[in-house]
Formats: C-alpha cells, sequence, structure tokens
C-alpha cells in the first residue's frame, strides 16, 4: 500500500471528503483530490492534511457535475503530465436534481451528466496507460435503483425501447440521458434511472477491462447529512429525510458511507461488474451484490454503454487521435 495512489471525485466534501480521508489514514502514498474549482480543491487538500497530519494529498480541477468537458480534457493532460498510475479510482461525483429539469449545454440531464464525465475520465486513464495492472475502480450508485425504495422508481427500458424507439434500448437510454421528448422529468425517477444506468455501466465496463482491473458500483446507503440532497424536492429533504434521521438503521453517517467504497475497493475480480448495496429494502448495513434481475440484463448493460458511448464522443475502441487526452 505504500506506494498506491487513489484518485477521488467530488472530494470538496460529504461522501468524497470521507473517502479520502480514510484512504489517507489506510496508507495510500497520494491520494488525488478533485473539485470544480482549483482554489476550492486546493483548500480542501489543506484541510485533509491538517486534519491527518499527513502531506499526501494532491488537488486536481476536475468539473463532472455539470458540462465543462474541457475540464475532464485538463484533467486528464495533468495526470498524463505526472505520468503516474492510479491504483484506485473512485468515481463519487453525484447530483440530485431539483424540481425542475437542468440540461447542459451538450444537451444531458444533469442527473446523468457525472456518469458522461466519469466515462470520460476512465477511457482516459486506460487508454493513457495511468490505471495501474491490478486497479479497483468503484463508482457510486444507489439503493434507488433497486426499485424498492418509497418515493423511487426506475423506467423500464425495455418497454420504453419498444413504444418509443422502434426496440432500440441504446436509443432508449440516451433518451433517458438527454431527457428527451418521448421522456417525462420527475427528479426522484431520473436519480433512480441515472444510478440504475451506472450499474449497468459498470457491468459492461467489467467486459471490457485488461486482466487484473476490476470495476463496482456501490451504494454509500442512506447519508442524509452530505450536499447531495442540497437540489432535492421539499417532500423528500423536508420529509422523508428528517423521519429517516429519526429511525434507527434508516441512515448513517458519511464516513461509514465512505467505507463501503474502500471496502469494495479489496474485493477480487470474480466480481467485477457487479451492484452492492444494503440488502433488499434496507438502506443501510452490510453490503451485499444486488440479484434483482433487472441489474443483470446485459442488452440493458450493452446499451448503456453504447449510449454513453455515443453520447460522451469516448470509447475503449476509438483511434488515438480520437482519445480524450489526445
Amino acid at each position: 500500500m505504500e506506494h498506491s495512489i487513489a484518485l477521488v471525485t467530488g472530494t470538496t466534501s460529504g461522501l468524497g471528503y470521507a473517502a479520502a480521508r480514510m484512504l489517507a489514514i489506510k496508507g495510500y502514498r497520494q491520494v488525488i483530490v478533485t473539485g470544480r474549482s482549483l482554489a476550492r480543491v486546493q483548500e480542501t487538500a489543506a484541510q485533509l492534511a491538517a486534519e491527518t497530519k499527513m502531506q499526501v494529498f494532491t488537488p486536481l480541477e476536475l468539473e463532472l457535475e455539470l458540462d465543462t468537458p474541457s475540464s475532464v480534457q485538463s484533467a486528464l493532460a495533468e495526470l498524463v503530465k505526472r505520468g503516474r498510475p492510479v491504483d484506485f479510482l473512485l468515481l463519487n461525483a453525484g447530483w440530485i436534481g431539483g424540481k425542475e429539469r437542468v440540461l447542459t449545454a451538450a444537451g444531458i440531464e444533469a442527473t446523468q451528466a457525472p456518469l458522461i464525465g466519469h466515462h470520460q475520465l476512465t477511457v482516459g486513464l486506460l487508454r493513457a496507460n495511468l490505471l495501474s495492472p491490478n486497479a479497483r475502480i468503484v463508482i457510486a450508485g444507489s439503493e434507488s435503483a433497486r426499485g424498492d425504495v418509497p418515493m423511487f422508481s426506475y423506467t423500464d427500458v425495455a418497454a420504453l425501447a419498444a413504444t418509443q424507439h422502434q426496440g432500440d434500448r441504446s436509443a432508449a437510454v440516451k433518451a433517458l440521458l438527454r431527457s428527451g421528448p418521448n421522456v417525462k422529468y420527475e427528479p426522484n425517477r431520473a436519480h433512480s434511472d441515472a444510478k440504475l444506468i451506472v450499474a449497468w455501466w459498470a457491468a459492461a465496463l467489467a467486459r471490457r477491462l485488461p486482466p487484473g482491473m476490476a470495476v463496482y458500483a456501490v451504494s454509500p446507503g442512506s447519508t442524509p447529512d452530505t450536499k447531495g440532497l442540497r437540489n432535492a424536492g421539499p417532500a423528500l429533504k423536508w420529509l422523508m429525510v428528517p423521519l429517516m434521521k429519526l429511525i434507527p438503521g434508516m441512515s448513517h453517517s458519511p464516513e461509514t458511507a465512505a467505507h463501503r467504497y474502500l471496502q469494495a475497493s479489496e474485493f477480487g475480480t470474480d466480481v467485477s461488474g457487479q451492484f452492492f448495496a444494503s440488502a433488499p429494502k434496507k438502506f443501510t448495513g452490510p453490503i451485499e451484490a444486488m440479484r434483482h434481475p433487472h441489474f443483470h440484463d446485459r442488452a440493458n448493460q450493452e446499451a448503456a454503454w453504447q449510449a454513453v458511448v455515443e453520447v460522451s464522443g469516448v470509447d475503449l475502441s476509438y483511434p488515438a487521435s480520437l482519445s480524450a487526452v489526445s
């Protein structure tokens, strides 16, 4: 572990901050912390160093929540310049949408935008040989993708494809990514859809990784004491969340949630591509691989991958001239 390097997205608060702190304590030699503003992420690195008494935090400007593709390219270029491969890539940054639909300048629904940025970052690192041979990738999922969380449901992609896209599931996923004309925006459903697509993306990526590497989608569980809910609707923010805080077992701390990410970083390649969360109908507690059939639908997994590739403009099979770091 003394030579290991971790990169964490969305590190300036909440789960990302807690995870970065825990990685340093765990013994990582370098923890690359990222955020939307260089000044803010520099402040975060300094704060983490002061708290842990460890000089292992390296700031990197990286915007993933909305629409700054040049930020991903700039971050990749900086990582290429440093030339040191990442051992643990934690794709934590996320966005919970508000009452009104928000589209990025590229026409991506804001809840879906972090996945597009994370895809660009991950593929860029792979193409630049900046992930170590036994690298572990963890991307944040959500319990809501299971379909058994009150007030949350997900879109039946096969049905959407059949009724609106001549059976083309990739087109249906693209419609969700862009919140297209046949998709009625509802914030909780958009969140569930985004995290379900994350789980499918991880499964598809697992089949494309070199031997030795592994990827997992991991739900942090119910963690209301973060900024992730800053855009949530009033019913969720002022009714459901306060109730969850009062009921034992319905929520836990950012530190407990971040521990799930670190736990997954030590999983083997035999479970690469799987989605880990609390037991069905639970919001906290030990994580386990989800067995729900909709997570294991290979047609949806590949449709999600193709949709993300087309929306992001980045694929592992693209020629080097089209690489995100070119």
